[in-house]
């Protein structure tokens, strides 16, 4: 297998490192709009299979190019979702394997936003369903979506006879030494992401909107975090798992905080959460700059903290059902140490949880365990193997029962 993995930044670096201990694949081709990055991701490895290279990811012609030159097998996608189409689009046309861990992005209804879906994250995607006859792309294979949704599947074939409820939960302890604000993850993304209308899928009902933060719940993490407040957060789980597994409603929640939510509702109200340029004043003249990107660029570099970060990280998904005729209701989760990410793989904990997850989907794809041809997501491969060579990789997983809720009423 060639693989051409696009974007160096902090998750494209930790899966460089990761991938160099296996050997599941003959070359690794790492390309970033930042050659030196590119190089410095592959000098850090030591390893003679990977090479850098230099391209534009929104150039799709470009792309398109890199992988007939490197005669790519598949092209990971390890850039921020603004990307994902260009790329999306250049992997179909050059007729090979593509695979993200962040979906097309949405766009809110005009009208009533926080009731009813607009363009919803992945739709441009599963609108080009029909082209991938022959090639697979594997879409929302990171950790959140990507492992929650594996759990979600391996909770339907194992684990449960009826699902009433799949709720993805997110939550962590992790500080960052010397800085009030200094989130842990791309901070584009994560605006884009908690400022949109969360949604929520029920049966009978199918996808629907509500407002940002809504629903707060106090959720008891795992391995000393502990209780955290978590909220409605638009995220990939939520129009990935209805289409492979049978729940009656599925959400996702993340344990964001209160000071992380004021941040974010400030920076919407002033305007710094916006995504179209605005003109202001330069050294030589007016210029164009997106108030987000202005944003992104004046705060520390997620990948660069690790060494100040401490705590842990956890992703998992919440699971309430029936088992054998009894009420069953359990948290599978991974949870990552940074401390030990760092000392392992010199990567902070959150990028190093993304990472591993599509290395691992890599290696099932090159060992044939996992095939297909169209637009599929995590939900649409057998969990076993994934969770089994997770483990294989030094990372367990965990399963966590919890006290049974009584079932939710039977549909009408």
């Amino acid at each position: 297998m060639r693989v051409l993995l696009m974007g160096a930044g902090g998750v494209g670096t930790a899966i460089t490192r990761i991938a160099a201990r296996r050997m599941f694949f003959d070359e690794m081709v790492v390309a970033d709009y930042d050659l030196g990055r590119a190089q410095a991701a592959v000098h850090a490895v030591g390893d003679a299979r990977f090479t850098a290279e230099r391209v534009d990811a929104g150039d799709s012609a470009a792309i398109v190019a890199l992988i007939r030159r490197t005669r790519a097998d598949v092209l990971v996608n390890a850039v921020d979702p603004r990307f994902v189409m260009p790329l999306f689009e250049a992997a179909r046309v050059a007729g090979v394997t593509y695979l993200d861990m962040a979906m097309s992005l949405s766009r809110p209804d005009r009208d009533s936003p926080y009731t009813r879906c607009g363009v919803k994250l992945g739709d441009a995607q599963f609108a080009q369903s029909g082209a991938w006859t022959e090639n697979l792309a594997l879409v929302g294979m990171g950790v959140e979506p990507g492992l929650s949704d594996v759990f979600a599947r391996h909770a339907a074939d194992e684990l449960f006879d009826e699902i009433d409820e799949i709720g993805v939960r997110d939550g962590g302890n992790l500080t960052v030494d010397g800085h009030e604000f200094a989130p842990s993850f791309n901070i584009w993304t994560m605006i884009e992401e908690c400022l949109n209308p969360p949604v929520v899928w029920e049966r009978g009902r199918g996808w629907f909107t509500t407002a940002p933060f809504s629903e707060p719940e106090i959720f008891d993490f795992p391995e000393g975090i502990g209780p955290v407040q978590c909220v409605n957060v638009e995220h990939e789980e939520v129009l990935l798992i209805p289409r492979w597994v049978p729940a009656r409603r599925v959400t996702f929640k993340y344990g964001l905080g209160e000071e992380f939510i004021r941040t974010l509702r400030m920076l919407h109200q002033i305007g710094l959460d916006r995504t179209e340029g605005i003109i202001v004043p330069g050294p030589h003249g007016p210029v164009t700059v997106s108030p987000r990107d202005v944003v992104a660029a004046a705060l520390p570099d997620p990948a660069t903290l690790g060494a100040r970060m401490r705590g842990k990280t956890c992703a998992g998904t919440w699971i309430r059902g029936t088992f054998r005729g009894a009420p069953r209701e359990v948290y599978l989760y991974h949870v990552v140490d940074n401390e030990w990410s760092m000392s392992e793989y010199g990567c902070q904990a959150v990028v190093w949880q993304t990472a591993i997850n599509p290395v691992v989907a890599l290696e099932l794809i090159a060992a044939g365990t996992w095939t297909g041809t169209g637009v599929l997501g995590p939900e649409a491969f057998p969990a076993r193997p994934f969770l089994d060579l997770l483990t294989a990789y030094g990372s367990p997983w965990r399963l966590r029962e919890l006290p049974a809720a009584t079932p939710l009423p039977a549909a009408a």
